[in-house]
């Protein structure tokens, strides 16, 4: 890939930007292929799966951005980040390729196999309400309070998925 930044490639920069975003699915590819081959030699269901290692690797990114903007003082910024990036997953991820199937194929459908879908949205919506009782109850300031409490509710969650999808309950 040209690198931009030396002056000699700097006009290809359009090259090396189709040749990063041709690797973005190649790379997504290959890391849920090896997360799922992992969770069945382990015997761990693929939801546990992309609840955990999945989502965490893809969080990684946001979770950098946001820690940069916090730090320059955009809390705001940050907490934006974080929300609107998972509107975007839970929107356009599953959107977004379900539209192109019924692009090529109209009146197909797409079969979901998933036992807790009703659960995992719900949570969801759970989740939101959460963030804003949360922020709100705290003043609108992001404080170690409001990180600990943000972090609990997201360990109550993985622990409650992981549990509804391993047939524990539910």
């Amino acid at each position: 890939m040209p690198n931009c930044r030396l002056e000699k490639w700097g006009s290809w920069f359009l090259v090396s930007f189709l040749i990063s975003m041709l690797w973005i699915p190649i790379f997504s590819y290959v890391i849920v292929w090896m997360i799922t081959i992992i969770g069945f030699t382990m015997g761990i269901p693929d939801t546990v799966m992309g609840l955990t290692f999945v989502a965490a690797g893809v969080s990684i990114p946001d979770i950098l951005t946001s820690l940069a903007v916090a730090r320059e003082g955009y809390g705001d910024m940050a907490t934006s980040n974080a929300s609107g990036s998972n509107v975007f997953d839970i929107l356009i991820c599953p959107g977004l390729p379900w539209f192109l199937q019924m692009g090529v194929d109209p009146g197909s459908v797409v079969r979901v196999i998933s036992k807790g879908l009703t659960y995992s949205t719900l949570s969801l919506l759970s989740t939101i309400v959460f963030l804003l009782g949360a922020t709100h109850l705290n003043g609108w300031k992001l404080d170690s309070k409001y990180g600990v409490a943000l972090l609990g509710w997201y360990l109550f969650f993985m622990i409650i998925a992981s549990m509804y999808e391993m047939n524990i309950f539910g």
